[in-house]
């Protein structure tokens, strides 16, 4: 079967990607019959060390298919582990029964995985959010390659190669065009440019009079409610509630059980009631 490593060593490209490689195509290639073989150990007996072998000999793989994806500026070492998370899941869900190599069944786990690592991570603003754009963020990533803006022609056989609208295959060019900005000035910029960094244009509401006033109404306003909830309270459940939450020193379960001559359990169950009661007065 190869060489022998630790699962964790080869699950984990790590910074020296050459040598991950190196590793991964140490491991021999299945035949059907040793894929079969061990496929069915995983599946009727739950057999962990089979899962790990198909996992190893299937690694390559996974590398191959992340290549693929280098054109998105995210690291190639990433890429393959979330590959290998997909080819893990895949391992998994494999039945020997169906007649497939492991390989076709694995490709769409593979790049779901790394897909989803690639919509998380590629910009900040998310680019596609629904399953129409996110194909067409995958197909007009790579046909941007190739092309500069989509003639109209162009643009409209996308949209019925991929049965959405045009007018979504204009938004999705124009993100893809996009140039992301630094929030702040870079630390290199001088005076003259440094003004045109998106944090200088943003409004500093933190002194707006309106909105101190605003903070101050809703403050009072929620000190009111609270005494309002408050006086409505028994008095033993009211100066509980004084004790253990409002005063400067806060009393202990235990000292208001001597203070009242209960068990401290006692004290925690009116403690509790008393909260609902309050919470239940506030939120009405």
């Amino acid at each position: 079967m190869g060489t022998s490593l630790q699962p964790l060593q080869v699950m984990a490209p790590g910074q020296n990607l050459n040598a991950y490689m190196q590793a991964v195509n140490s491991f021999s290639i299945l035949s059907a019959e040793e894929e079969k073989e061990l496929a069915e150990r995983l599946y009727y007996e739950s057999d962990l060390e089979a899962a790990r072998r198909l996992v190893m000999a299937h690694l390559r793989f996974v590398v191959h298919i992340a290549k693929s994806y280098n054109g998105y500026g995210l690291s190639q070492s990433d890429l393959i582990q979330e590959g290998n998370v997909g080819l893990m899941k895949a391992v998994k869900r494999f039945n020997p029964e169906k007649g497939v190599r492991l390989v076709s069944f694995a490709v769409h786990w593979i790049k779901a995985e790394i897909h989803e690592f690639i919509l998380r991570n590629w910009r900040i603003v998310k680019v596609a959010t629904t399953k129409a754009q996110r194909k067409l963020f995958f197909n007009l990533r790579g046909a941007k390659k190739r092309l500069a803006w989509l003639t109209n022609d162009e643009a409209k056989a996308v949209a019925e190669d991929l049965n959405v609208d045009v007018k979504h295959v204009r938004e999705m060019e124009g993100r893809l065009s996009s140039v992301d900005m630094g929030f702040d000035a870079g630390a290199d910029e001088d005076d003259e440019t440094a003004y045109q960094a998106p944090a200088n244009y943003l409004e500093d509401t933190r002194y707006n009079p309106a909105t101190q006033l605003e903070e101050a109404d809703w403050e009072q306003n929620s000190v009111s409610n609270l005494e309002n909830a408050l006086s409505k309270l028994d008095d033993r459940s009211r100066d509980i509630l004084k004790q253990r939450w409002l005063s400067e020193e806060k009393s202990t379960l235990h000292d208001l059980a001597a203070q009242y001559g209960v068990s401290a359990e006692r004290i925690r169950q009116l403690e509790k009631n008393a909260m609902n009661k309050v919470r239940g007065m506030l939120e009405a």
